[in-house]
């Protein structure tokens, strides 16, 4: 690292880095789990997909931080993953990497393209967070009934969560998920280590087209990456006075996920509320020395990421009641925030609460799921909802009138 770097570096700014690597590996890092055992994947699929990730953000994060000098930090899309729960286990596994791969080309094409900025004026965002909204809800609602089959684990650790919601909000979910972990070992619940490990870094697949896969998983992953990450990841470095225009971190991490796609990777997006965490006076109280914190975190991401099959084999360990319901407490947030922004527009509430009710059935037709479906029915309600424009009345009836 250049000399620069080291005269920058404050023990804040990498303390701020580490804890945006813990809030990032402990909930929507558990969310990826909960998908790949969902689907039924391999271990070493897993590894491969950790392995991709974290790599991919690594590298993305660790870059636009320097060059920007910025705290530019980048993380796989939690709503993407939270997608994948409901659509993975219905499709191949090279068809969905097919999915991945075209969903992060048209992420880079819009980036490059700079339609970025366009797209998100014309399209209703009360849509893509109602759909959202939608595919969540199942997954939160899963905490009532995992509560009956093992009350002590999933109430203990929801307790938990909401009351370090009052008063600790930030380590609210790691330390529901430890306390977790020592009621599963009291327990005796952990399941052995598999007995072929978690790979020891990549597998290759070879992406598999397919329409159906473009339609359920692609395009919903691209909007909800667009609308629900770089959307607000965008809006916190500009809240907090870095002013980086939207082309470089789409278009570059557009082409990350391309590069990641056919070892498992999802999707690498800007981070919103872990971004919070690295951007504020916390971190350093001057500005311009914060930028050390996405470099950190970028680092830690790559170190990580190389232990990826190894983290694999850990996780398969825990039990899936555990898995289900950090997840479930992760994506509490993401559901009160997409429902708050679905509803917020007066002029589209009617047509966000069908695209959520829509999304939450998971209705499937013609072998297209309920993302797709919900949005089409969401936007074709909001076209017969809008309103007319005032008639504007000519020169000449003016002057009759007159």
């Amino acid at each position: 690292m250049p000399s620069s770097f080291w005269r920058d570096l404050s023990p804040s700014a990498a303390l701020a880095a580490v804890l945006a690597l813990l809030v990032g590996y402990s909930g929507p890092f558990l969310i990826i789990v909960h998908a790949a055992q969902s689907a039924g994947l391999s271990p070493a699929q897993l590894g491969s997909w950790i392995w991709a990730v974290s790599i991919g953000s690594g590298v993305a994060g660790l870059w636009l931080s320097w060059r920007w000098k910025a705290p530019v930090i980048t993380a796989w899309s939690t709503p993407g993953a939270a997608l994948l729960l409901a659509a993975l286990p219905g499709v191949p596994y090279g068809e969905a990497v097919g999915a991945f791969l075209a969903a992060a080309a048209i992420v880079t094409l819009l980036g490059v393209s700079g339609l970025f900025d366009r797209l998100m004026k014309v399209f209703p965002a009360a849509l893509a967070a109602a759909m959202l909204a939608g595919i969540l809800f199942r997954f939160v609602a899963e905490l009532a009934s995992a509560a009956g089959h093992d009350p002590l684990l999933v109430v203990s650790m929801a307790s938990l969560f909401f009351v370090g919601r009052r008063f600790f909000p930030r380590y609210a979910l790691p330390a529901a998920i430890l306390l977790g972990l020592l009621l599963a070992a009291g327990q005796g619940l952990f399941q052995a280590l598999p007995a072929h490990g978690g790979g020891g870094g990549p597998l290759f697949t070879a992406p598999q087209w397919s329409w159906s896969a473009f339609f359920n998983l692609a395009l919903p992953l691209a909007l909800v990456a667009l609308t629900g990450q770089f959307l607000p990841g965008m809006a916190v470095l500009s809240s907090s006075g870095y002013s980086i225009p939207a082309r470089s971190p789409v278009s570059l991490l557009g082409a990350v996920s391309m590069l990641t796609a056919p070892f498992g990777g999802h999707g690498v997006v800007l981070a919103a509320i872990t971004a919070a965490i690295c951007t504020g006076p916390e971190t350093h109280p001057d500005p311009k020395r914060r930028y050390v914190a996405g470099v950190i975190c970028g680092a830690l991401y790559l170190v990580l990421g190389v232990a990826g099959g190894a983290l694999a084999s850990l996780i398969l360990t825990l039990p899936k009641a555990l898995v289900a319901t950090a997840a479930g407490l992760a994506l509490f947030g993401t559901l009160a925030s997409s429902l708050s922004a679905a509803l917020a527009s007066e002029s589209h509430r009617e047509a966000a609460l069908i695209t959520f009710v829509v999304a939450a059935s998971g209705v499937s037709i013609a072998g297209l799921g309920a993302p797709l479906w919900a949005l089409l029915a969401g936007g074709a309600v909001a076209l017969i909802l809008r309103p007319a424009k005032p008639r504007t009345a000519s020169p000449d009836a003016a002057g009759q009138r007159g």
